[in-house]
């Protein structure tokens, strides 16, 4: 059986990469993981249940109770499956985004999505975005691109993106709670993040979504030709 490749996107929060993986998964044909997803789904259940995120001691008995399911709509879009209840449209809140930043400094939870998503690529030729995805999850992955761009600019984009789903959240509050994100997932002892040795940057801060797609595959078809 030929082996599956697998393309890892890594980067900081805002910087596109789920907007950006999708548009390559659709052109190539390849399936598409967003295992920022995952790590939102497990911080729902934490909010739900009252627990600290930070607290591992709180934390980890919860992963017990908890069963994560991947499906696809009819468009080929990920849906996220908390105990049987889709979650999709619950988990993209600031809130919740801080939420999954702390469950996702405890090793336990790691660990506990990692042979899910080492397991999808085996089995499929898969683009994964996330924040250790070339240096923790797919560390043979075929291609590992570091998508980031300005904070200001990624602030932008998730500013904009919340207000047509109808957020009140000002610019500023944004921007505050990415360069707060930011120095969270970079400064944490566990899987911090950092762009993998044999990663190759894209800086898309002066590129929209066409030019971003076009780099990233000119990266993939260079990778691939090796």
């Amino acid at each position: 059986m030929k082996k599956k490749t697998a393309i890892a996107i890594d980067g900081p929060g805002g910087a596109g990469k789920s907007t950006l993986a999708r548009a390559i998964a659709e052109k190539l044909g390849y399936r598409y993981v967003d295992t920022g997803a995952m790590y939102r789904t497990i911080g729902l259940y934490v909010l739900r249940s009252g627990a600290d995120p930070h607290s591992a001691d709180e934390v980890v008995p919860l992963l017990k109770k908890i069963k994560i399911d991947i499906d696809y709509n009819a468009e080929g879009a990920q849906t996220m499956m908390l105990n049987g209840e889709d979650v999709t449209g619950l988990i993209r809140t600031a809130e919740i985004s801080m939420y999954a930043s702390a469950v996702s400094a405890i090793p336990e939870v790691r660990a506990f999505l990692l042979d899910t998503q080492r397991g999808m690529a085996k089995k499929h030729d898969v683009i994964m975005d996330g924040r250790d995805i070339g240096t923790v999850i797919l560390p043979d992955a075929k291609v590992k691109i570091f998508l980031t761009a300005a904070a200001e600019v990624r602030a932008q984009r998730r500013w904009k993106e919340l207000r047509e789903k109808g957020s009140g959240q000002s610019f500023e509050e944004v921007l505050k709670e990415i360069n707060e994100r930011d120095a969270a997932d970079s400064g944490r002892a566990v899987a911090p993040l950092k762009p993998a040795e044999d990663a190759v940057t894209l800086d898309t801060t002066g590129m929209d979504i066409d030019q971003a797609l076009r780099a990233a595959c000119e990266i993939i078809e260079r990778k691939t030709k090796k």
